[in-house]
């Protein structure tokens, strides 16, 4: 399907369909057509993604398994392997890489190319048709495309175009295409959202577009405006260039330089709980963990790993341990510790919970929660945080160091006063 016109900006949105099943299709020719779920194998685990087949059953993500397999009872029930997908993401972000101006990678599976100005040169659809039909060939992953004026229209186009299809959106036609839509098609209308919308008598994009702003703007706040934009096809974000995608991090640097393991591995863990819940509060997964240190000599190391994409800092904490084991090879004092996040991407916190259970996600979310309200120290991990019996020893230490240095000072003195 192809909308014909003239646009002034061309953003190009892609989405690989069905990721996690596509790929399990590639090891696995003979799930091809039937209905697969990824997620944890327990009743009590939660669905990660799942194929058509099952979602005509009504399977959707972040649904129980229990419940899921009930509503589907055909369906072949798989753990996933979060490594094996990342893989594969890297494989056509790599291709987009070569091919690209400028993109930005906005998930595991999805990706905005920005080809404002190509028209001059070569022609945008053209162009993304073929791209789309070399990532095909490379990978033999279905994917889906939308190129339109903004990132809000491109990705609703691309998911009027699925599965493994494509559409064109250009400029003069973009109202008439969005008008007969449901308002779930835009993408930052959750099913809260919705539900408020939908008890109004809001079902179309027309008319959510067609209600006076200011009377969002009084029901939602600064969100009811942003909601009327996108509805109207007004979206001015720019693409991300993805090199340009900072990490997250912290050091430390010792009054004193150390060679304490136990106090160092606590450091570690501490570290990356605060790194971490910054992650997750800006709903992004790392896929790279680095960890840096310093000796007394000034001599700084580094040594990085990548990992399947996540955000949880149980899963962080043992790959910085690791490589802090890895690294720590002189048995030197060491003045400063670090760690870093990287290779970042939007997505939600269960990605890689194949085998967790709700009740673990519910348990990360609530101590965010506590977090944002009473700081970051609110809920800590005790393998971060020393005991009373090593706080005291740790002040015992000081006090006794401080002693020794205020005689050395005394004794000083009184020979300067001999002298």
């Amino acid at each position: 399907m192809i909308l014909s016109g003239n646009i002034d900006r061309a953003v190009l949105h892609l989405d690989l369909d069905t990721f996690f099943v596509s790929v399990e299709r590639l090891k696995n020719s003979r799930l091809v057509g039937k209905p697969v779920i990824i997620g944890g194998m327990s009743d009590r685990g939660v669905v990660s993604s799942c194929s058509y087949e099952a979602r005509k059953y009504g399977v959707s993500s972040a649904m129980p398994m229990k419940l899921a397999r009930n509503m589907c009872p055909d369906a072949i029930v798989i753990r996933g392997d979060m490594e094996l997908y990342s893989n594969y993401s890297n494989i056509v972000t790599a291709i987009i890489a070569e091919r690209a101006p400028v993109y930005e990678k906005a998930s595991v599976d999805e990706h905005y190319i920005d080809l404002t100005g190509m028209d001059r040169f070569y022609g945008c659809c053209k162009w993304s048709h073929e791209l789309r039909q070399y990532i095909i060939k490379e990978t033999g992953l279905p994917i889906s495309i939308g190129l339109s004026v903004n990132k809000t229209v491109s990705k609703i186009a691309t998911g009027e175009a699925k599965p493994n299809g494509e559409i064109e959106v250009r400029k003069e036609i973009v109202l008439p295409f969005l008008d007969p839509l449901s308002i779930r098609k835009i993408p930052m209308i959750g099913q809260k959202t919705y539900q408020i919308l939908r008890s109004m008598g809001i079902v179309t994009i027309y008319t959510l577009r067609n209600i006076p702003v200011e009377m969002l703007e009084k029901l939602m706040g600064k969100s009811g405006i942003e909601m009327w934009k996108r509805a109207n096809g007004i979206d001015s974000a720019p693409v991300i260039s993805y090199s340009e995608q900072k990490s997250i991090g912290t050091e430390h640097t010792f009054e004193k330089d150390t060679t304490d393991m136990v106090r160092l591995n606590q450091l570690l863990v501490s570290m990356v709980e605060k790194i971490a819940f910054e992650l997750r509060t800006q709903e992004k997964l790392a896929s790279c963990v680095t960890v840096k240190i310093r000796y007394s000599n000034f001599d700084t190391h580094t040594l990085q790993k990548r990992i399947p994409y996540t955000a949880f800092d149980h899963v962080l904490a043992d790959i910085a341990k690791e490589l802090f084991a890895r690294l720590y090879q002189r048995r030197m004092l060491i003045r400063l510790i670090g760690v870093r996040l990287s290779h970042m991407v939007r997505g939600v916190q269960q990605l890689d919970l194949f085998d967790d259970t709700p009740e673990k996600i519910s348990l990360y979310m609530a101590m965010d929660k506590l977090r944002k309200r009473f700081g970051q120290n609110a809920v800590r991990r005790a393998s971060g945080v020393m005991t009373i019996n090593e706080r005291e020893e740790k002040a015992i230490k000081q006090l006794e160091n401080a002693l020794k240095e205020q005689n050395m000072m005394e004794e000083r003195l009184r020979k300067a006063w001999r002298g």
